[in-house]
């Protein structure tokens, strides 16, 4: 493909992204506004008419927040691409590093150099997003120290667990000819695999406190609902939640002899015995029906097509000069590679997300029906409506938005579904 093609085509599926985004926004800040006085009839019984406007406020301001980021996202973007951003970048490192260091080092430099600036410009959103607009509608509870100290400790991660594996990846570009796609494909599905058995064990309480559930009541309830339905777990934790956010939740978690399960501290503060159980079971559904082990092989399938497409595009220079970049002459040029394949790719996927978004509401669906055949139907529609109301979530999204933005289906057609 002639680069011209290329900048064009790229250019066109950012604008045409970018529109999209502002008029899904649109669409779905005016439909929670028309609706925000008004709590549906099916909630009514349940939801103060003042939580349902505290959670259209809640919303409102979050899409607020949302078309600023995506503002910045697609500025960032086009600077790193088309107005040379990464090019200057990469001259700067590749003249400092390589003449010294060698081929890989610079490399790495480069990689670690992008990420550092990705991260530094997106800090003070992520700020922003924290302690104002999370802080605003009451659920932030960190303070700025434990907000640094965990950027702090994401960032220590990200160069200990992702450093090794790029360097994986960058040697056997360079080493492994033709075909080096599918070897850096399969260590990428064992590095993924590797974080699935290690993150409950090793990662998770890096930034929370995991205890063993104490409630013994729960404890026989849990467990009666885990030999019905043929599962083993290596243990019940209760997260301390609450010291960051007063979001609830639960997970199952981890992968072989290391699943375990974990709920907020939140959650079980909010809900009964009856309801924990039924929510549990939901996760459970996920499991039982294989959603964990389709979306996995569906992520690596995926992946595995990325990296061929990523072989090929390697090789042809108007897939650098395309996107802003002159690639290297005297060097290799997999760093650049892999960084031009990140950046361009969401534009492009971003239109096929409302297919994995269907598929996703559908497994909750399968969730739901199984937890409501395992436990109570009633304290499952219970548990959502207490979890809707706590979080704010609103209960009228826009259909349109629901399609591209939701993994989960809206609160009344998951009542819906249950009562039928």
């Amino acid at each position: 493909m002639p680069s011209s093609t290329l900048t064009l085509l790229f250019a066109a599926f950012i604008v045409a992204s970018l529109l999209t985004k502002l008029w899904l926004d649109t669409r779905q800040a005016r439909h929670v506004a028309r609706h925000r006085n008004t709590v549906p009839e099916a909630f009514a019984p349940h939801v103060p008419a003042l939580s349902h406007q505290r959670a259209a406020n809640y919303t409102l301001d979050k899409l607020r927040f949302g078309l600023l980021s995506t503002a910045v996202s697609t500025v960032v973007l086009i600077g790193w691409t088309l107005l040379g951003g990464l090019d200057a970048l990469n001259i700067a490192v590749r003249d400092a590093v390589l003449p010294t260091w060698g081929a890989l080092p610079y490399q790495l430099v480069l990689l670690g150099t992008f990420t550092l600036i990705g991260a530094l410009i997106e800090l003070p959103l992520e700020a922003w997003h924290t302690f104002r607009l999370e802080q605003k509608h009451g659920f932030n509870r960190m303070t700025w120290g434990m907000w640094l100290g965990d950027q702090f400790k994401q960032m220590l991660l990200g160069l200990l667990l992702g450093g090794p594996i790029a360097a994986l990846i960058l040697w056997l570009m360079g080493a492994a000819g033709a075909n080096w796609w599918l070897w850096a494909w399969g260590a990428w599905v064992a590095f993924s695999l590797l974080l699935m058995v290690i993150f409950p064990i090793f990662i998770a309480p890096l930034f929370n406190k995991f205890e063993p559930l104490q409630d013994q009541g729960l404890i026989e309830r849990v467990n009666a609902l885990m030999a019905r339905c043929g599962f083993t777990a290596k243990g019940f934790f209760v997260m301390d939640g609450s010291r960051r956010s007063a979001h609830a939740n639960a997970y199952f978690t981890g992968l072989g002899a290391a699943k375990r399960v974990v709920f907020y501290d939140t959650l079980l503060s909010k809900l009964t015995h009856g309801e924990v159980e039924a929510v549990l079971a939901h996760e459970l559904g996920h499991f039982k029906h294989r959603h964990v082990l389709k979306r996995m092989v569906m992520m690596f399938a995926l992946s595995l097509a990325g990296f061929a497409l990523l072989g090929w595009l390697s090789q042809q220079v108007g897939f650098y000069t395309g996107l802003g970049v002159r690639p290297n002459l005297g060097a290799p040029n997999d760093a650049l590679a892999l960084l031009l394949f990140m950046l361009a790719l969401p534009p492009f996927a971003f239109f096929i997300s409302p297919v994995f978004a269907y598929f996703s509401r559908k497994d909750e669906y399968e969730a739901d029906a199984y937890a409501c055949a395992q436990a109570s139907g009633q304290d499952l529609a219970s548990a959502l409506i207490k979890l809707y109301k706590d979080n704010s979530s609103t209960l009228t999204p826009d259909p349109m938005y629901v399609r591209f933005h939701y993994s989960h289906p809206p609160a009344s057609e998951r009542l819906a579904a249950m009562q039928a």
